[in-house]
């Protein structure tokens, strides 16, 4: 078996409760690299496509990479690997924080989990001891009093635990995964799919390590990665001083920052939730996850007026003064998105979305678009149960937790701003690609971001192809935001290194000082395989092509690959990008084409043989 693996992956049945290891596939692992590859690779050879998401016959996948829990800057990261229900996709939602690395500790690569528990359990791993425990008492407990609970249970302070709230109790169609309290896998419905299970949470102490195979290798490669961030501004300089909050001014100021589910592309209180306002008045201290020399993470603490405001609750999700975020995209759905500019009322509702383990983009997005209903009179007071104005703080905080609980109007945004417009016989009010809401950037402001979340594997996601960097940021030579020419290959070219980046295990953030160049070496001295850039590129290539093929079987097709009509048919409305659209049917033909497809977004027979999986 290769080093950086550990070689074993853990399945658990969940309807039977029989728990077996297994050695892990050298070929899978070395042509899919790791942790969002291999997991794809297994889902794809063992669930079927057509499955409901939230039926016993889902499987759910936890996976890391060769470069988990090494001394690799960044090397956090972990996978959850399912088929998702707000968006009937494959879906890979990416985590960082220690849960990943302790399960790398403990002897695995993967955690496979099958079928359904009959009643609520956790698993607890504690290295070659592995059980399934009760969690009758801990359902319907927030993630901040399971993790607490679970820690004393297992009787190690150092447990690294990954639990869902209530919102994946309920099946929130967007319910997260969260681990170490503020570290979240946050898209897609991944916490509906354990909560389908049963599954409240997994506990894991691991004592071992990681297993490289040339460590003096290793330990230079890393040097050199991380003398790289040090002399790029966004990793040295942007990230640690602002976090991603960083951005909040930035997108604004161009025109692309979304305001009002997606009416306008600036809104006039970004600088009150801005990294700048944030470090100005609130911040405590920055965070790392493990090994991370990055540090974007915000330790934050409400303001005195805030406190005054918030403190006091009827909830038994009372108010932490201490809190950490928010991100740029959690600041922005539950702000600007909302027309809401008041940071301390954000980080309370960042903080609930933890407790309660919702995404928070879908959230702010699907409650920005029933505040749009409601200021044109397609919902009402009655309905509601309150009023839903843009800008409505009260609204916000109480909606957030309705949703979780699916009480009242909570019930219909659980199920996610696509199946509400729906409902209500508004489909237009959806702002999203396949079923999952946009993230903090507006594609006809962006041309390459639209052609990115058009053609993202998973729905909208910003992740998948974050062609920000080279259109907005000045990294590289692409032409310019408001330009479609050269965005195919552009959007093909990120989503393969992204993808790659991804099953390494190390954060998409290092991206924004090193590239596969200084990647390929962390890989090749961990593994032993002889990785190199070009290699690791075609493994990206692979995995997003497998992940295509089995969404295809799932029912989606090219006509997914588009954006809502608002986007392409109605301008900006006002300021610096004033009357743009998205130009995606002048960029998708040259996407199609960059990646080998046919003409109506098939992956042909020789691209799949060429990247062996034909």
């Amino acid at each position: 078996m290769l080093k950086g693996w550990t070689g074993t992956l853990l399945r658990v049945d969940l309807t039977n409760g029989n728990i077996e290891r297994e050695a892990v596939r050298e070929d899978w692992a070395r042509d899919f690299a790791g942790g969002r590859g291999i997991a794809a690779r297994y889902l794809s050879e063992e669930v079927d496509a057509r499955v409901d998401p939230l039926a016993p016959a889902n499987s759910i996948i936890f996976a890391t990479g060769p470069l988990t829990g090494t001394n690799s800057s960044t090397g956090a990261r972990y996978m959850v690997v399912t088929k998702g229900p707000l968006t009937n996709c494959m879906t890979t939602s990416n985590s960082g924080g220690l849960w990943g690395p302790e399960l790398k500790f403990a002897g695995y690569d993967l955690l496979i989990l099958e079928g359904r528990s009959p009643a609520p359990v956790y698993l607890w791993i504690h290295d070659e001891a592995v059980e399934l425990r009760s969690a009758e008492h801990l359902w319907g407990k927030g993630v901040f009093e399971t993790e607490d609970r679970v820690k004393e249970e297992t009787g190690f302070p150092d447990t690294r635990v990954t639990t869902i709230g209530p919102a994946g109790e309920n099946l929130v169609k967007y319910a997260a995964i969260v681990n170490d309290k503020f570290r979240a896998a946050g898209r897609s419905g991944v916490g509906a799919v354990m909560g389908s299970k049963n599954l409240k949470a997994i506990a894991v102490r691991g004592t071992g390590a990681v297993e490289v195979a040339d460590p003096a290798g290793l330990m230079q490669a890393q040097w050199a990665q991380k003398h790289a961030l040090t002399q790029a501004p966004l990793t040295s300089e942007g990230l640690p001083g602002y976090g991603t909050l960083a951005l909040m001014n930035v997108v604004n100021e161009h025109g692309a920052l979304p305001t009002r589910n997606f009416q306008q592309a600036q809104f006039e209180g970004a600088e009150e939730i801005s990294g700048e306002r944030l470090v100005e008045t609130r911040l405590q201290t920055n965070k790392a996850c493990f090994a991370c020399t990055i540090a974007c993470g915000r330790v934050s603490k409400v303001s005195e007026e805030g406190q005054g405001r918030y403190t006091l609750n009827t909830s038994p999700r009372n108010w932490r003064e201490a809190t950490e975020g928010p991100e740029y995209e959690n600041a922005w759905s539950l702000g600007a998105d909302c027309g809401i500019d008041d940071l301390d009322l954000i980080l309370k509702a960042n903080t609930l979305c933890n407790d309660l383990g919702l995404d928070p983009i879908t959230l702010g997005a699907t409650i920005a678009a029933a505040m749009e209903l409601y200021e044109d009179g397609v919902l009402t007071d009655k309905e509601v149960g309150m009023p839903l104005p843009f800008g409505s703080g009260e609204a916000l905080i109480a909606l957030t937790e309705k949703t979780a609980s699916r009480e009242g109007f909570g019930d219909l945004l659980a199920e996610g701003s696509k199946r509400m417009g729906d409902a209500l016989g508004r489909p237009d009010v959806f702002m999203g690609v396949k079923g999952q809401e946009f993230p903090a950037y507006d594609p006809r402001a962006i041309q390459g971001m639209g052609l990115g979340y058009a053609t993202s594997n998973r729905g909208a996601c910003h992740l998948r192809a974050y062609t920000i960097s080279a259109e907005m940021l000045g990294v590289g030579d692409a032409e310019g935001p408001e330009s479609p020419v050269g965005k195919g290959e552009l959007a093909a070219a990120f989503q393969n290194v992204s993808t790659a980046v991804d099953a390494t295990g190390l954060c998409l953030f290092l991206t924004f000082g090193v590239g596969l160049d200084e990647i390929a070496p962390l890989m090749a001295a961990a593994t032993g395989h002889p990785y190199t850039p070009a290699e690791l590129e075609l493994a990206g290539e692979r995995i997003w092509n497998l992940e295509r093929v089995w969404n295809m079987q799932a029912g989606i097709t090219a006509a997914d690959d588009t954006l809502p009509k608002r986007m392409l048919e109605q301008p900006i409305p006002a300021g610096p990008t004033k009357g743009q659209t998205s130009r995606l049917a002048e960029m998708l033909p040259d996407y199609y084409a960059a990646r080998g497809w046919s003409e109506d977004g098939h992956p042909s027979q020789e691209k799949l043989r060429a990247l062996g999986l034909g």
